[in-house]
């Protein structure tokens, strides 16, 4: 199922890198990104981050990244888990 759900925001990500001019048209500019991420065109270039995050994202979900680096974010006491099918100390 997540990657399922992966593969479709990585293709919503990408319609909105794509499409930001559109996205410029119908929905108007932000003005907080005309004023800090470039003179004319801000909006468009905050649309194409948000997506390229979206894609990072995806990519972070499906490959269970996402979890473990959230755990280790709010929870940076925690001990890293032990290794999934090694056999510990044993011939």
């Amino acid at each position: 199922m997540k990657y399922l759900v992966g593969i479709i925001l990585i293709a919503v990500g990408f319609v909105i890198i794509w499409k930001s001019n559109w996205l410029m048209d119908n929905m108007g500019r932000i003005e907080w990104a005309e004023a800090h991420l470039g003179s004319d065109g801000g909006t468009r270039v905050f649309y194409k981050l948000i997506g390229v995050l979206i894609i990072i994202l995806s990519f972070l979900l499906m490959s269970g990244g996402l979890g473990s680096g959230l755990r280790k974010v709010f929870n940076p006491n925690e001990p890293a888990p032990a290794p999934q099918g090694e056999a510990s100390g044993a011939l």
